[in-house]
């Protein structure tokens, strides 16, 4: 049985000649591959040159490896495949090479698969598309939603040694009020762990969202560094399971003019700016405890935190076309407030 990797994001120019290859990225790394099953590595290209592209060879670092590709030329714009399959026959960690000779160039175009050969794979059943440092993750940040203060929630990460090492995983600066643990303590390559964090919200003094980060090292004594920092993100909202109700029939509601910020494309401009309305639609005067922005690239402000009934107040929203292109997501607009039915209100910004 092959295990198939299919890499399929925005092509970005490699080279830049009448035939150009583009292609998202030049290495696939396959993750856990089972011992004597082959995987294959599929490659999306494109031809983004204004002439036919013809492949003319392919040359592999080792006969382990077998690579398909179009034997005809490829013309302006068409998207094609190659297709690389190592026969997984050797435990460990591997790296393969493949070389694409074309007319787009004299040299060749270098592709690589990575990943490590186990006996058995573990428990978990997703995919490791993310890395830190030697290590392949399941997921690039921790999100703790919709936390009210005296709960513990707990989320988990799973974790890959991907190096030919054996490690033993560090949770580094951990803030007062996040706990955590990895499972096993020792990790072989190859094999996986469970990482669990916990949140002491009691320790967490304001509304809305928190964010930090903390570092997973591959052994004690580690150093810190970017490339294993893990984004962490706690949301904190008010409680209101104790309101009788005579209490909820009096409370505020809020109402928004519309669901979400359209900015669309900025098109020449370097900003561009929108704005909503909140209305209080209660019996009491609204709060808005929060305001807070989710992301990069936005700029908010709000004329009026206190919202007597049938009032209303201008939310408006600035987005920068630098800054939101440097964002690794959309920007969202957070609320916290006192409407005992919406208590968090996140508003979507609309970009182009």
């Amino acid at each position: 049985m092959r295990r198939y990797i299919l890499l399929a994001m925005a092509f970005v120019p490699m080279l830049m000649q009448a035939q150009a290859i583009s292609l998202p990225s030049d290495t696939i790394n396959c993750g856990q591959v089972v011992y004597k099953h082959a995987v294959k590595a599929e490659f999306k290209m494109k031809n983004s040159g204004d002439k036919p592209l013809l492949i003319s060879d392919v040359k592999t670092s080792c006969g382990c490896t077998t690579v398909s590709y179009p034997k005809g030329a490829i013309a302006p714009g068409k998207k094609f495949s190659v297709s690389a399959v190592y026969d997984a026959k050797q435990l460990g960690h591997f790296q393969k090479e493949v070389g694409i000779y074309s007319n787009a160039s004299d040299k060749p175009l270098l592709l690589t698969l990575k990943g490590v050969v186990v006996e058995k794979k573990s428990n978990f059943k997703g995919e490791y598309p993310y890395t830190l440092g030697n290590l392949l993750t399941d997921k690039d940040e921790i999100f703790f939603d919709d936390v009210n203060r005296g709960d513990m929630p707990v989320q988990q990460l799973h974790i890959l040694n991907n190096s030919d090492q054996t490690m033993m995983p560090q949770l580094m600066h951990l803030p007062p009020y996040l706990r955590g643990e990895v499972k096993p303590a020792r990790l072989a390559p190859g094999r996986s762990a469970t990482v669990t964090l916990q949140v002491d919200s009691k320790q967490l003094t304001d509304l809305g969202l928190k964010q930090t980060h903390i570092y997973i090292g591959e052994f004690p004594g580690d150093k810190v560094s970017p490339e294993k920092q893990l984004d962490i993100n706690i949301i904190l909202i008010p409680s209101f399971g104790k309101l009788t109700k005579d209490q909820l029939a009096a409370a505020p509601r809020l109402q928004l003019s519309k669901g979400r910020v359209n900015i669309g494309s900025f098109e020449k401009k370097t900003k561009k700016k929108d704005e909503l309305e909140i209305k209080n639609i209660g019996k009491s005067t609204l709060s808005i405890r929060t305001l807070q922005i989710i992301g990069t690239g936005l700029e908010v402000s709000l004329n009026n935190q206190q919202i007597e009934p049938g009032e209303s107040a201008k939310l408006k929203v600035t987005a920068f076309r630098d800054l939101v292109a440097k964002s690794r997501t959309a920007p969202k607009v957070l609320l916290i407030t006192n409407d005992p039915t919406q208590p968090k209100v996140l508003i979507n910004v609309d970009l182009k």
